[in-house]
């Protein structure tokens, strides 16, 4: 598995976070809540970048899912270690060295210790939301069905096509997925190959397509570029509507 020269690149965008960072089954987790009445068993599964809790886009983005009625959590499954926001404005980053700690074995077990804690506050239902390196765990909790629905943007480190197959194998939760152009991560290759494959998924599909955005665009793009706004805003909605339909 690799990453590309687009996972370090991103602007940090403009906002002051509303909502609260709290220990969550014993892991620092950032906490979006509604300001109106919203079903308390449900909650959404933030899944972030590389750049994890410190990049202050996440957490505006997770207030933007509280406003439309979404407890959104985004749980530090980086443990307290992602990269430096720094060098995504610098563009550079010595992954080779960051990412054996930051494997599945590492991550996972505290991404499950804030879903079992949850389900013993008495959340019942779980959707997921993955950008880049947060794409590969809502495939992974997809393949395990924790999640009723599962969305993402510029998915990073799948396997095409097998991951692909085994989602449509293994599990029942409808899947969106927000694409764009230029994406070696996820190029257009391997969109229409998911198309293909999820041509008839019973429990549901879509993608997204933006043109003119590059990887990254839906959380740390930059929004002086008229496409890739337009392309953050419109991976935004078509997320919240896929959560208002399936959740």
């Amino acid at each position: 598995m690799s990453f590309c020269k687009d996972c370090f690149k991103g602007v940090t965008h403009d906002g002051t976070p509303e909502g609260k960072v709290e220990k969550i089954g014993g892991i620092e987790t950032y906490v979006a809540t509604p300001s109106v009445d919203y079903p308390k068993d449900k909650v959404v599964l933030f899944l972030t970048d590389i750049f994890g809790l410190p990049l202050v886009n996440a957490k505006l983005l997770a207030d933007d899912y509280a406003r439309n009625g979404f407890k959104t959590v985004i749980p530090d499954y980086l443990n307290g270690d992602p990269i430096p926001v720094e060098a995504m404005e610098a563009g550079t980053f010595d992954i080779g060295k960051w990412f054996p700690n930051h494997g599945a074995d590492k991550t996972r077990p505290s991404l499950d210790a804030v879903i079992n804690a949850l389900k013993a506050e008495g959340v019942t239902t779980f959707a997921a939301v993955g950008f880049c390196f947060g794409g590969r765990y809502v495939f992974d909790l997809a393949f395990d069905n924790v999640i009723k629905v599962g969305a993402t943007a510029h998915p990073s480190l799948l396997q095409v096509p097998a991951d692909l197959e085994k989602y449509v194998a293994s599990s029942k939760a409808p899947l969106l997925i927000n694409s764009c152009t230029t994406d070696t991560q996820f190029p257009i290759e391997s969109q229409a190959k998911a198309d293909e494959i999820f041509k008839g998924f019973e429990p549901g599909y879509k993608r997204e397509y933006f043109e003119g955005c590059t990887h990254g665009f839906a959380v740390r793009g930059d929004l002086s570029d008229p496409k890739v706004k337009a392309g953050k805003e419109g991976a935004f909605k078509a997320t919240i509507e896929w959560f208002h339909k399936y959740l």
